[in-house]
């Protein structure tokens, strides 16, 4: 099935090919990428569309010499299939597998880490200046797509490089679901002539001679940009100081590889515009790129089925449903994003809410600085984001939000480990960096209906306030309709024993319950992790030999350590272990074995409180 794309095991493998047969290897690697795919899960619909792209940047470019810098990593399965994992891709995003994005420790040929977007072109100039410092010949292109340039860090990026007349190629890799209309024979054939040497050429030397003669030299300028504009929407990238070429199709080798070929032989900063398809090859996916965007297992002959009904619902979906009744009640209430609508459960509240809802792109420090300026009219801005988003706007939190004391709902999805998605994804640090900043309120729900009702509280309170709730589901328990507003900074004793108090925060309390059962220990629901249940604190350490604090966070500076901070402050001399994610990243595998790896589980916990246990008997 797959006779040339076997006999690749490196890219040097695929520059061996004759081109007329990299169409062949292109519709084995689409079959390929979406039988493994099927398989494993994982993203889909980006990868197909950057089938072609990938193969003419492998084929061109001397690569792991050359650097390719991906971005947003989701769409290089390709790459890593051509450069050497094509067997390991059976254990994408497993543990112990293929991570699911560029990982500089996995491959030479992964030239950059990453799992967020918009850091392409940053990087990439970085890697030509060194390049230039050291003297080495080598290139660096930047592929940039899926909205990643909507950020503010690709532009800043951008600016930077035309500065610096850098020799370094930006891909814009436009895979809206329409197609630019201005791709077609014409728009190819000039993208391939005005990339093409004699042009430039032409171009450099006749600037240089006309800079002699400034009026004449502003009228060609001119003439030329204008010229340009008839067929190319590149004026914006042209003031950045870079050769713009396109757009183009990026699904046609015949034009993508002499395009690219023309390109590696320009000295300075080139910017190449490629407009894809979503799912390219797969009708299925071409028809609902949103919905095989990130995908489970599923039958590829008969695509993703249905809703799966009766099963639990999410904490995403359980804050989708809060907004929405949330938003009946209160006028008041805007909703905000930072291009996570369907990811943070948004779908329902932009249907029935739409002139009160807010996707504002790929840009977090402007998603909370535009929030902050909506608190200051008197509305009640709710920014549902991403734990590992918000740290892109940690200084528009404090600087904008916090320090005004504004009334911005922070709705923080994905707080703890993420399973698949790996360590640039996980939620690990989002107690750490919020409880420090003053005004702030932070909540941990156990379950799904302290997580309406945190959510319900947070939105009553005149301040900033963040409610941090894991991926997935919870343990399952029932849904007030009824909000109730829960009181601010108290905890709740869940099982009442001896000798040992657990304090839980957030979804350690199923975990800490069942080991409580064994050791007959106290347990804490915690629920705010500021401000602090300093009351309960004190109680509990004079009750027990030894208090053990839970959470799904950095154990370095997290809730523990504040209830630490609190006995300090008390002058209360008391044993302490803290339970949580240690000083390292974790990597991307199932959460539950994840979870079981860092001692968070039932039988971790257990067997950290009797280790401890035994060492204060010794």
């Amino acid at each position: 099935m797959y006779t040339l794309l076997n006999t690749i095991n490196h890219p040097a493998d695929l520059r061996q090919l004759d081109r007329k047969s990299l169409k062949q290897v292109a519709d084995e690697l689409r079959e390929f990428l979406l039988e493994s795919v099927s398989k494993t899960g994982g993203h889909l619909a980006s990868n197909l569309g950057a089938i072609e792209l990938t193969i003419a940047l492998h084929y061109v470019y001397h690569t792991p010499d050359d650097r390719l810098v991906w971005d947003v990593g989701h769409q290089s399965y390709p790459h890593k299939i051509l450069t050497g994992r094509r067997e390991a891709m059976a254990r994408l995003r497993m543990k112990g597998g293929l991570a699911g994005f560029p990982k500089r420790e996995e491959s030479e040929y992964d030239t950059f880490g990453v799992g967020h977007s918009s850091t392409s072109i940053s990087a990439a100039l970085g890697m030509a200046v060194a390049a230039k410092l050291k003297g080495e010949d080598r290139k660096t292109v930047a592929i940039i797509g899926d909205g990643a340039m909507t950020a503010g860090q690709a532009f800043e990026a951008l600016n930077n490089a035309g500065a610096m007349d850098a020799n370094m190629l930006v891909i814009l890799n436009d895979n809206e679901m329409s197609i630019s209309p201005n791709v077609g024979a014409l728009n190819n054939y000039l993208a391939k002539l005005i990339s093409g040497k004699f042009f430039n050429t032409v171009r450099k030397g006749g600037s240089k001679l006309l800079e002699s003669m400034p009026p004449v030299h502003e009228f060609v300028r001119r003439a030329e940009e204008h010229t340009k504009g008839m067929f190319t929407p590149g004026t914006l990238f042209e003031e950045f100081g870079f050769n713009y070429i396109g757009p183009i199709d990026g699904h046609d080798l015949d034009v993508l590889i002499p395009t690219l070929q023309n390109l590696r032989e320009l000295d300075g900063p080139q910017f190449l515009h490629i407009v894809t398809r979503k799912g390219q090859g797969y009708k299925l996916a071409e028809n609902d790129p949103v919905l095989y965007h990130g995908v489970s297992k599923f039958d590829k002959a008969n695509g993703i089925a249905g809703g799966k009904g009766g099963g639990k619902p999410s904490y995403t979906q359980i804050f989708g449903d809060w907004l929405c009744d949330m938003a009946a009640l209160d006028k008041r209430l805007v909703g905000i994003t930072p291009a996570m609508r369907e990811g943070s459960g948004l779908v329902r509240f932009e249907q029935e809410f739409p002139e009160r809802y807010f996707d504002v792109g790929i840009a977090e420090q402007h998603a909370v600085t535009y929030a902050a300026g909506v608190a200051c009219e008197g509305m009640k801005p709710v920014v549902a984001i991403y734990s590992t988003f918000l740290q892109r706007a940690y200084d528009q939190l404090i600087h904008d939000v916090a320090i005004q004391n504004l009334p911005v709902v922070f709705a923080i999805d994905r707080a703890g480990l993420v399973g698949a998605d790996g360590p640039t994804h996980a939620g690990s640090f989002d107690i750490v960096y919020l409880r420090c900043i003053p005004n702030m309120v932070v909540m941990a729900p156990s379950d799904e209906n302290e997580c309406r009702q945190m959510l319900y509280t947070a939105f009553q309170l005149d301040q900033p306030t963040a409610v941090r709730y894991p991926r997935g589901t919870g343990p399952g328990v029932s849904i007030e309709k009824q909000m109730t507003t829960l009181p601010v900074g108290k905890g709740e004793i869940r099982r009442t024993g001896q000798h040992v108090a657990i304090l839980a925060f957030g979804s350690m309390l199923q975990p800490a319950l069942a080991a409580a059962e064994q050791l007959d220990a106290t347990v804490a629901n915690m629920r705010f992790v500021k401000p602090l249940d300093t009351t309960l604190v004190l109680q509990l350490a004079a009750a027990h030999t030894l208090l053990v604090t839970v959470e799904e966070g950095s154990i370095m500076g997290g809730a523990g350590s504040a209830v630490a901070e609190a006995l300090m402050q008390a002058g209360v001399a008391a044993n302490v272990l803290q339970l949580g994610l240690k000083d390292e990243y974790v990597e991307h595998g199932d959460p539950t074995l994840l979870l079981a790896d860092c001692g968070l589980n039932t039988e971790g916990i257990l067997a950290s409180i009797n280790k401890r246990l035994i060492q204060l008997q010794q």
